[in-house]
């Protein structure tokens, strides 16, 4: 099918200096709005405003601009049917024969930090969704384009045909268009759902991403949906499994709770070891590393700063999985794209922070999925110095302590222990069926390391039921601690801890993480 006409209508304009460019040197009349026209005409290409091409004005702060039936039209009626082509001659309806529409920016509006409902509102396409799903019923005529990654192959396609697109293609780009539609309508419907709280149907409709490498075990399949690589990019490596993607979001949510230059190793979405410090993330390193320097083998790395080559030569003395950081620096990729099945991701610490505050977890039940809001910071830190318990308060060493490992704690698997200094991590006891067991592990990690946990801080995601857990802690030299409360027992754990000259804060927050 040869285009004759287009009519280009985008809210995103990457890509569209050369694509446009392209149609008009093929000979492609543009129809355009607004923006859009404005656009084109800058770039010094003839362009036909649709209130001209329709003889009616865009109205309500343009709200109506492209509801109308010469432009529906000229997409829908089905140029094999005589009896629509008469028509469409008799009411002076020209055919369009491509569409270029992406949609007002609905799900990057609602991510921002204090959005309001009204500029969410404002932010539903209503004439963009209409034109691409009648366009799209038309496609064994029209050919429609929404993503800018397609503008390249259909020009080529119609350089390469006489200004014509295959049916093929044609059919691709519709099931493209109908997913993201699908897609934008239900992120619409959650967002209303949620804001209003109206109990209803929770939608989910993300396009195909890629084929992982495998699931938890070679043997199991699996598959990325989404839009993955809008956060992270995978600069050299194997390719992702699905235990991979796991540790990749839990290790960026966890260098996101701290400001300082920051090394964290995770190994199965636990941290075995994080390290702060003020200036140098090699320092950082080793103290991440010493906590337990036999976890990291065929674990995680994640930096919350650009990795360093002193960093990427201490790296690469060990057998890694993945590697992730904001950005590498020249000497530290040549360094380490020696290792060629490393995966190295870079992560954009921003765009990932947005998607995190805006994107629930969801989880497969039977029959159905379980949604529920992300834990994303870490509570109970305000006024720490205030929420102490005992009849020591805790020192100001202790509470730059507390609030350390309590960060570190919110992102290990229950029931969580973790013993920490200001900077760094002593010892991690996770996954435990009892907290005193959790607590008991931590202790021997930590004396495996060669790490004194005399004057330390020792954090738990959930209250101590008994004291057991406590008394384990003061017996390996920790001197404060920071926990949830809300026990029937708090009355023991207290007066446990006021034995011992210890200081415990209650945070009135509890991170578990199953």
């Amino acid at each position: 099918m040869k285009i004759t006409r287009a009519l280009i209508s985008v809210y995103d304009k990457s890509g569209l200096d050369a694509f446009a460019r392209g149609l008009h040197d093929l000979g492609v009349e543009l129809l355009s709005t607004g923006g859009s026209a404005a656009y084109l005409r800058g770039i010094g290409l003839p362009v036909v405003e649709v209130s001209d091409y329709t003889g009616y004005p865009e109205c309500f702060d343009g709200r109506v601009k492209t509801l109308h039936p010469k432009v529906h039209g000229g997409f829908l009626y089905q140029r094999e049917n005589p009896e629509h082509v008469a028509r469409a001659a008799e009411l002076e309806v020209p055919p369009i024969d491509l569409l270029v529409v992406n949609l007002y920016p609905f799900e990057q509006t609602v991510a921002k930090p204090g959005v309001t409902f009204e500029d969410a509102v404002e932010n539903i396409d209503i004439g963009g969704p209409a034109m691409l799903r009648g366009a799209c019923k038309n496609h064994a005529s029209v050919t429609v384009i929404t993503d800018p990654a397609d503008y390249a192959p259909v020009l080529e396609e119609m350089q390469a045909n006489s200004g014509a697109t295959h049916l093929k293609t044609r059919e691709r780009l519709a099931i493209k268009v109908f997913q993201r539609t699908a897609a934008y309508d239900t992120a619409i419907a959650n967002y209303l759902a949620k804001e209003q709280s109206t109990e209803g149907c929770f939608s989910v409709n993300v396009p195909f991403y890629q084929t992982l490498r495998n699931g938890d075990n070679p043997h199991q399949k699996a598959s990325l949906y989404g839009n993955f690589g809008d956060y992270f990019e995978k600069l050299q490596g194997k390719e992702l499994s699905y235990t991979n993607v796991l540790d990749i979001e839990g290790a960026v949510a966890l260098a996101l709770e701290f400001k300082r230059p920051t090394v964290a190793i995770l190994k199965h979405t636990n941290p075995c070891g994080v390290g702060c410090d003020d200036d140098d993330l090699r320092a950082a390193w080793d103290k991440a590393f010493e906590t337990d320097r036999q976890a990291p083998f065929g674990g995680v790395i994640v930096t919350n700063r650009p990795l360093t080559e002193r960093l990427a030569r201490v790296i690469s003395e060990i057998f890694t999985d993945v590697i992730i950081a904001p950005d590498f620096e020249a000497d530290a990729r040549a360094i380490l794209q020696k290792k060629k099945n490393l995966r190295l991701m870079q992560v954009n610490m921003e765009a990932f922070s947005q998607w995190q505050n805006s994107n629930p977890i969801i989880r497969s039940a039977p029959g159905g999925l379980m949604v529920m809001d992300r834990d994303v910071r870490a509570l109970g830190l305000q006024d720490l110095e205030e929420k102490f318990v005992t009849k020591r308060p805790p020192s100001k060493e202790e509470l730059e302590a507390m609030r350390f490992a309590w960060k570190v704690c919110k992102h290990v698997k229950s029931n969580a222990i973790v013993f920490g200094a200001h900077d760094r991590t002593l010892g991690i006891g996770a996954g435990q069926m009892s907290r005193v067991d959790s607590c008991r592990i931590a202790v021997w990690k930590a004396q495996e390391a060669g790490l004194s946990l005399e004057g330390s801080v020792v954090a738990s995601d959930a209250m101590f039921p008994f004291p057991d857990g406590l008394i384990a802690a003061a017996n390996a030299g920790a001197t404060a601690a920071i926990q949830p409360g809300g026990s029937v027992k708090d009355p023991d754990v207290i007066a446990a801890a006021d034995e011992r000259g210890m200081s415990m804060v209650f945070t009135g927050h509890r991170h578990f993480l199953h």
